[in-house]
């Protein structure tokens, strides 16, 4: 039995006082106090923890002058604050012990947009693709790209001064910045733009806080005007740390504050609303992927390459490549990065050529080419190929390759993670090779492995080393390299924060300005934010402000890691592994990534979050002398009894009254999630929620009592086979109001789906049935042409027309069909945490499978969310006891037959199930390649979730976020086709189709069974 578990951190009364305050004072917004809702925003991309004491989700600029103006108040002005966007931060910027304000899950609407002007106005939270999104059909983007560009808001992008590649031409963040809308902490709105100096001269004429804030900045870039340029390095990427140079232009005629709170990390005030400019698409693009026999190689090859003008040069190192090679996004890209026969790639450079003049674009490639066929002839130059490419399509899949190589590096093998706390140096391009040498002896000579990527023709390389920050040992060392690399950059006349700003590194900014800036920034710090209330510790804290500056040192995730035995966190490595990298935060309707995530826009509800929640809970669990591994045996032997009935029962009746228990805010937000595991395809990390989901709901319903939904859903396939025997009368019962009404009230179910009738046994009347015997005396030849259908309670028994149809497709392409016996997969039961009962299940279906294997015949089924069991959860649940049976999904199968000419003119378009598409990424190719076989035409539709997910969609809960999810992509691209030239490949889809369409879309299968 689990005990209770009470949360550490209670929340202060003034916390509490200051959230009523707001309310009353009209605050639109979300306040969040759960214990859960804090530790979503605790952690972010990089090894630091920080709980903070509320979160605040303004809806607007009122909400958060209300936030501020509150604050003021006597009895709350020793509360602080910090602002968040994504949360996509290396360096704990947005993290806090005191209040967080997240513009991310509200202020997301693009204002403004003059494309005669080339400007476009928007809120804080709207991320950076969502932007380009919206700006692409009018032919511009927002230049500053980010490996974390599906998730980082804008607000994010000006707190760091954010850049990424290209950044040689299309410059930061700053540079595209035209005006800012600030929220001080006073409560004053503060709007910047440039401004000639006669103006700024009358704003600091001004008796209040914009004046002294004028006064402040003008005095302190004027005085020290010189010391700025002298110490400010020559980079393309000097970030973070109140920009004194370019609140001037280089005449000194203009000024602009603003560019103070670029890149202050949010340590002046609250961005509420910037005005950006917009740089027009050039529609001309190729790709060079210049492949090297080392990383060296392609490090000393950059600026041969930079000198060939091309507009960006990227790099991945062998680690990182070998990484994506295990990734599902490797497929999309392998025929781009072909390995060179006889020869070994270690070292990859990615060379960007992009013009609005075609003609002008292929003379730079032409002139490229000719020196790399020079540089291959000579051999020399460790070049060993490369390839070209002008598809735009495949360049954007290359681009996601390279973005993604930030979370595939989390995903090394062992406890040692490459970390980021060292990884955005930058020094002149020049000097790069030589200091990655020198970079590499020192990680060398501490014994560590890492992967490096990066902006070479910028001299920003990512490298990360491999850390356990579980060890304190190797926590200490943390501090050791980090301190090195501070010094190795100034010996190379860069500096450690070229790309990911400052946060916890804070702490060097003091022997890198020097004692004269530093104090003319703690200026500035003051007259923005004289209390040290705003993101206090970092970049800097007001002169005479006794406060200390965050720190490497500060408390990291793994303090509270190590706090769970190593053989939970290992046996949990799906939540413990999880780096907050944020990819889960996609905001892409058409992204399959965590539907629940893209709905709530509540980071509770995301794999991250979830994954989060699962290592606290399990570290209180530690800290109670409770053993998680071993309770989970107990209750996979045992059904419990009467006694933990009783016992049950009592807990859950303290839990109607309100007691207090973290393991409801835990099962809150597993509750949420569809179980549709496209996190575990599409996460780097590879976090699987409904795996560790499962074994949580096991445990907490060994406290608490079920739901009777759940015991319907788990019991699905022992009760459909004895409902088929009477389909008429179910169905008539079911289209009852009364009956819908009582399984609304009692079950919680909605929607309820209609038995087939005729039932399959009707519809194939004994055709196609099973003899093992018969079977097992088939000749060779005739073994040769069996094929043996898998049965699954969706389609078998609500879908039966599929299961016939597929039976007859097989027989006309010339195979022999049996249909094997019904037999429960366990899904069902998987999904809502009956493990004790999945693993009979499992057991079972795969000792029948296995006597199977030995006629050498293939075993298909046509669902994949259950097909996918077999390969996944069966062998977690069963280890060696699964066997080696195999079952594939039809379309598996069927790629690799012949296929006779189908006549049809028209073009068919393919809705792919999202657990199908994201564990099988070559799902929708194969589909394509059946068609093109038969002479048929068949588009792919990117969709994201259709809301159904199993019986997720038929819960009474989830009818809102079920609805929006379909809405969001699926209705919109159905309404751009006829119905009937709709193939979708999940039974959930269908499903959901026919409920809100009226009408029931084909699977690919049907539609070749017709035209044969």
């Amino acid at each position: 039995m689990i005990p209770k578990l009470t949360p550490e951190h209670t929340l202060p009364e003034i916390v509490i006082a200051f959230s009523q305050a707001l309310q009353s004072a009209g605050f639109t917004g979300d306040i969040e106090t759960s214990y859960a809702a804090r530790l979503a925003v605790a952690t972010d991309n990089s090894v630091y923890q920080a709980l903070p004491q509320a979160v605040l989700l303004p809806r607007h600029l009122a909400d958060l002058q209300l936030i501020t103006q509150t604050a003021q108040q006597t009895q709350f002005q020793s509360l602080k604050f910090s602002p968040r966007g994504g949360g996509t931060g290396t360096n704990g910027q947005a993290l806090t012990e005191h209040l967080v304000v997240d513009l991310s899950r509200h202020m997301r609407d693009i204002l403004e947009f003059n494309a005669k002007e080339r400007w476009v106005r928007v809120q804080a939270g709207v991320i950076k693709d969502q932007l380009n999104a919206f700006l692409k059909p009018h032919g511009f983007f927002f230049a500053p790209d980010l490996s974390t560009s599906n998730r980082a808001t804008i607000g994010g992008m000006i707190n760091t001064d954010a850049s990424g590649q290209g950044s040689l031409v299309y410059g930061k963040t700053s540079d595209h910045v035209l005006a800012l809308k600030t929220v001080l902490v006073s409560g004053d709105v503060l709007d910047t733009a440039p401004m000639p100096v006669a103006e700024a001269e009358k704003f600091a004429a001004q008796q209040n806080t914009i004046g002294a804030i004028y006064r402040q900045v003008l005095g302190s870039t004027r005085e020290y005007r010189s010391d700025i340029l002298a110490k400010f390095p020559r980079l393309n990427r000097f970030l973070t740390g109140y920009d004194l140079e370019h609140v001037w232009n280089d005449d000194l005629t203009q000024f602009d504050l603003g560019r103070v709170i670029t890149g202050s990390e949010g340590s002046l005030g609250f961005v509420a609303e910037a005005k950006l400019n917009v740089t027009p698409i050039a529609p001309f693009k190729c790709l060079v992927n210049v492949k090297y026999d080392s990383f060296v190689s392609a490090l000393k090859n950059a600026p041969f390459l930079v000198a060939a003008q091309a507009t960006s040069v990227e790099t991945v190192d062998s680690k990182v490549l070998d990484l994506a090679r295990q990734d599902i996004i490797w497929h999309q890209v392998k025929n781009y990065i072909e390995d060179v026969p006889g020869k070994t790639m270690l070292g990859l450079n990615m060379v960007e050529y992009n013009a609005e003049d075609e003609q002008e674009m292929q003379q730079k490639v032409a002139a490229l080419e000719s020196r790399l066929q020079q540089a291959l002839a000579a051999g020399d130059s460790g070049i060993i190929g490369y390839q070209l490419t002008y598809d735009l399509g495949a360049i954007n899949q290359i681009y996601a390759m390279r973005k993604k190589a930030v979370g595939l590096l989390g995903n090394a093998k062992g406890q040692q993670k490459p970390l980021p706390f060292a990884e955005d140096t930058a020094v002149p391009p020049e000097n790069l090779a030589d200091f990655i040498m020198e970079f590499r002896a020192l990680l060398d000579s501490h014994g560590l492995s890492y992967g490096m990527f990066g902006h070479v023709d910028a001299g920003v390389l990512h490298v990360r080393p491999a850390l356990d920050m579980c060890d304190p040992e190797q926590e200490k060392l943390l501090r050791q390299v980090s301190d090195q690399v501070v010094a190795l950059t100034a010996k190379y006349g860069g500096l450690m924060w070229g790309e990911h700003g400052k946060g916890y590194r804070s702490e060097y900014g003091p022997a890198f300005f020097g004692e004269t800036l530093f104090n003319e920034l703690r200026k500035i710090k003051a007259a923005f934010d004289p209390a040290n209330r705003i993101n206090p510790g970092k970049i800097c804290t007001p002169l005479n402000s006794k406060d200390a500056l965050v720190s490497v040192d500060g408390v990291k995730r793994g303090f509270y890691d190590r706090q769970i035995p190593i053989q939970v966190r290992q046996s949990f490595d799906s939540a413990a592994n999880c780096n907050g990298n944020g990819l889960c935060f996609n905001y892409e309707e058409n992204s399959p990534m965590c539907p629940s995530s893209k709905i709530t826009k509540d980071r509770r509800h995301s794999p991250k979050g979830r994954a989060g929640l699962m290592r606290e809970w399990l570290r209180l669990m530690s800290k109670q002398g409770v053993d998680v591994l071993a309770q989970e045996q107990q209750l996979l032997a045992s059904s419990g009894g009467l006694k933990n009935f009783a016992t049950r029962i009592r807990n859950s009746i303290g839990k109607k009254r309100g007691e207090a228990d973290f393991s409801h805010e835990v099962m809150e937000a597993m509750e949420g999630c569809l179980a549709c595991k496209a996190c575990a395809g599409q996460c780097p990390i590879k976090v699987d929620v409904p795996s560790f989901r499962a074994r949580f709901l096991q445990l907490y319903h060994s406290r608490y009592l079920r739901p009777l939904k759940d015991y319907v859903v788990a019991g699905i396939e022992q009760s459909a086979p004895k409902l088929a025997k009477m389909p008429g009368l179910v169905n008539f019962g079911l289209e009852l109001r009364p009956v819908a009404w009582l399984l609304e009230k009692t079950i919680g179910y909605v929607d309820s789906p209609l038995l087939s009738v005729p039932t399959l046994a009707q519809r194939i009347q004994h055709k196609y049935q099973f003899d093992l015997t018969q079977l097992q005396s088939l000749s060779l030849a005739e073994r040769e042409k069996l094929v043996l259908l898998v049965q699954d309670p969706f389609t078998s028994f609500y879908e039966a027309d599929l299961v016939a149809d597929a039976l007859s497709l097989l027989e006309k392409l010339g195979f022999t069909p049996v249909l094997l016996p019904f037999l429960p997969n366990g899904k069902p039961q998987h999904v809502k945490g009956f493990l004790r009962e999945f693993a009979k299940t499992a057991q079972n279906a795969a000792d029948f499978l296995n006597q199977l294997t030995a006629l050498g015949a293939p075993m298909l089924g046509l669902d994949a969310s259950l097909v996918l069991v077999y390969r996944d959860e069966y062998v977690k649940a069963l280890g060696e006891k699964r066997g080696d049976f195999e079952v594939k999904l039809l379309h598996e199968w069927l790629v690799q037959q012949q296929l006779p000419a189908l006549n049809s003119s028209e073009k068919y378009r393919l809705f792919a199930h999202c657990t199908e598409k994201t564990a099988l990424p070559a799902t929708e190719k194969s589909w394509q390649q059946i068609f093109s076989k038969a002479g048929l035409t068949l588009d792919v539709v990117s969709v994201g979730c259709c809301g159904m997910a199993g019986t997720y969609g038929h819960e009474k809960q989830n009818q809102q976020n079920s609805r929006a999810l379909y809405d969001l992509s699926w209705q919109q691209a159905l309404q751009q086709t006829d119905l009937q030239q709709v193939l979708v490949t999940g039974f959930s889809c269908r499903s959901q189709v026919k409920r809100y369409e009226g009408q029931k879309p084909q699977h690919p299968l049907q539609l070749l069974l017709k035209l044969l």
